[in-house]
This record gives structure tokens, sequence and C-alpha cells, in this order.
């Protein structure tokens, strides 16, 4: 068979060669030679997408969609075991330590360690139709065209059910919004009743300060905030704050400003809670009693894996009269902590 595998090749460049030399096999030579190209229909490699070059498409497009996460977490998508799971090691108790020891020989305590686990979870989205496609490979261009929304809609629902399993993981810490000295109340959201507390910058202040006693380490902190509290939170900023926050602008990694220590993001919502400060699940409607939040973290307290990104579809379908594609995205997330420290959720106060 390999023998026969660079026949088209060779046959191509003996009909370009012959249209040179003999300008009446000129019209034959095309036709002899659309059977091997494709004729913008058939070719040679696959009848469809370019599969390989739809991962990376899938995956940029998530970082693009999702500026929020890039690299503001611990990666672990090179160590997800069997397709699915990823295991995090959790260090046993610190050694104590004595100060101007008398007693010989010293206990030797073995340090037991252990280790917490979670799944990826899979995400499809409905099969899009496309018909009459019109080219055997669509370019790159088109790609984003045609199953454009497909991706970002896909790319939403992950990231939204990821900041979920960020702040769902055990033992988060729930701080509420307190409107600041003078107790600014903020009109409800929609699906809301009644007023909540405004997030007050004094609010992002003690948070620093509640991270700070946990030994949360002071780099690399971030804050993402649902839009609707931080039109409340700009408010309370006064004139000076407010130019030495816009400073650290950095468009291309999603942070909007910085202040207390935290790198500021928003995003249009982030996660709500029911009264009882339980969080809503992924594509739950707000409901009247509900509070929104916003989620604060440190970089190395978050952890996110993802495993396959698939694009499948069925050219010239004959139920269709055209092509059907869909996505497939693996992924998961958690605290890296058991303890959940370093994972904070700031929610709505609601006013006495």
């Amino acid at each position: 068979m390999k023998a026969f595998k660079h026949i088209p090749s060779l046959l191509m460049l003996s009909i370009v060669a012959s249209m040179t030399a003999f300008p009446v096999l000129t019209a034959v030579g095309l036709f002899v030679l659309s059977l091997f190209s494709g004729g913008g229909q058939q070719g040679l490699t696959m009848n469809g997408v370019v599969k390989e070059t739809w991962r990376p498409y899938i995956v940029e497009r998530f970082w693009k969609d999702n500026a929020f996460l890039q690299g503001k977490f611990v990666d672990e998508s090179d160590a997800v075991v069997a397709g699915r799971i990823v295991h995090i090691p959790q260090p046993g108790s610190k050694p104590t330590v004595v100060k101007n020891r008398s007693s010989f020989p010293a206990t030797a305590v073995r340090r037991t360690d252990t280790d917490i686990t979670y799944t990826l979870d899979e995400y499809t989205t409905d099969p899009t139709h496309i018909p009459n496609i019109d080219s055997v490979h669509l370019s790159y261009s088109k790609q984003d065209s045609v199953l454009g929304d497909h991706v970002m809609t896909l790319n939403e629902t992950v990231a939204d059910d990821i900041l979920i399993k960020w702040a769902s993981s055990s033992n988060v810490s729930q701080v509420a919004t307190t409107g600041g000295a003078a107790v600014t109340q903020v009109a409800p959201a929609t699906g809301q009743t009644g007023n909540r507390l405004a997030f007050h910058h004094t609010d992002l202040q003690k948070l620093m300060t509640r991270m700070n006693t946990d030994k949360v380490p002071k780099a690399d902190r971030y804050i993402l905030m649902d839009d609707y509290m931080y039109d409340g939170f700009y408010n309370s900023l006064s004139d000076t704050q407010s130019k030495d926050f816009s400073r650290y602008v950095d468009a291309e990694n999603g942070i909007i400003g910085r202040l207390h220590g935290f790198n500021i993001m928003t995003r249009s919502s982030v996660l709500a809670v029911t009264n009882a400060n339980a969080i809503k699940a992924l594509g739950s409607a707000i409901a009247a009693t509900d509070n929104l939040c916003s989620l604060a973290w440190q970089k190395n307290s978050v952890a996110m894996a993802m495993g396959d990104v698939m694009l499948f579809e069925n050219t010239k379908d004959a139920l269709y009269y055209g092509d059907v594609y869909s996505t497939l995205t693996m992924c998961g997330g958690r605290a890296r902590r058991e303890d959940g420290l370093g994972i904070y959720i700031v929610r709505q106060g609601v006013p006495a």
C-alpha cells in the first residue's frame, strides 16, 4: 500500500508539467486534478471540519471568554487519572518546635498524609445542524461564525460551574456585606425583593484582615465581583481611591483594578445563595430572598483540571440534509485544602 501512497501527488505533478508543455491538455488536466484535490467538495482527507484545529480552538476560546480564570488557580490537568479523577495530596500535621530541648533522644513522629479527590464532569452541547455545507474544511475564521455561539455557551456554563465547585468545597467561609459606616443599601436585583446592604470598600478591607489572620499568602489574591455588587463597591470609593484603583487595570487578564491587596475582576453573575446561605445550583433562577455573591481566593487555594475537549460531527447526514456538530468538554475543580482555607464567599447582607 505504501507504494501507492504517493501516486496522487506524482500524478498532480505530471499533470501540471503536461499543462505547461501541452496547453491543449489544460482542460483535461484541470478536471483530473480536481478529482484528487477535492474540487471544492471531496478531499483526500477527512470530509468535514479539521478536528485537530478544534481542540486548541475551544480551549483558547475558553480562556478568552473567561479571562478571570486564566492563570489564577492551580492547573491540575496533567494530574487527571483515567481521564476522570484528580487526587490532591493533603500534608499531615506539622512538626512541633521545642525551645531549648533538654530531653533526648527526641521522639520521632511519623507524618500521616491523606488526599482528597474530585472528578471531572462532562459538559455537552445540543447538536447544531448546518445545512448545505459548502466547503470541505471550514476556515479558521468561519469556525467562529458557525459554532462560535456553541463554544461560548459551553465555556460560560463550565465557568459558572467551576465557581460553584470552588465555593461549594467543604469549610469555605462566608462573610456578609455591611454597607459601610453609613449602612448604604441598594435596590434589589432582578428576581429579588427588598433592599440589600451594599458591598462597601471597607468590607473588602475587613476581608483582607481576615485573610491575613488566617495566614493566607498575601500574593496572588483575587476577587471576582458580581457586576451588580461591584456598582455599589465602586460608588463607595473616594476620588483618590478610584484613581489608585484604576492604575492597576490589566484588561488582558480580566483585572479592572487593585485595592486592599486584591486583584479585582467582575462578571455579570458569580454566585448566589439562599436565605439559609446555601449555594444555588447551576442554572437556578434568583428567588425573592436569595442573595448575590462575589468570590475571593488566593491562587494556590483553588484547583481546576480540563480533560477531553472534543468535536463530534455527522457529515452529509441523510436525515438532516447537511452536517451536524456538537461539542464536549471534561472539566472539574475544587478547593485544594480540605479546610477550605483561602476561599471566601462575600454575600449580600440583608438590612435588619
